[in-house]
């Protein structure tokens, strides 16, 4: 057990939409991404995914709607749901989902599609 300084591990971050794994509990995984322009649509259909910004702004678009995000707001896209995280400028983003989880979803991308399980 130590402390996990969010800051240093985005610093080692090099390249965008390849999620790090930094802590795992519960069968989940915390990670570390930075993001910028647009990830491609897709849908989790047995996972729930927690995107939290911890520095810049992203909106997750959906087929209905829009939400938009600053440092420090989070939201919680259900499992089913078809969803695509956008960012006009690099921005840090914390996520919190199983162990495991493909980040494209349903999709595989071999622009996007990143290793799933690589820690920082």
């Amino acid at each position: 057990m130590q402390a996990i300084v969010l800051d240093d591990k985005f610093n080692l971050v090099t390249e965008y939409w390849r999620p790090k794994v930094v802590a795992s509990l519960n069968a989940q995984e915390v990670k570390v991404v930075k993001i910028k322009g647009e990830f491609p649509w897709h849908t989790h259909e047995q996972e729930d995914e927690l995107f939290f910004v911890w520095r810049g702004r992203m909106r997750l678009e959906f087929r209905d709607r829009t939400v938009n995000l600053r440092a420090g707001e989070m939201v919680v896209v259900p499992h089913g749901v078809e969803h695509r995280p956008v960012a006009d400028e690099e921005a840090d983003i914390l996520l919190f989902e199983p162990a495991g989880v493909r980040n494209t979803g349903d999709k595989v991308d071999e622009t996007y599609t990143a290793p799933s399980n690589v820690h920082l």
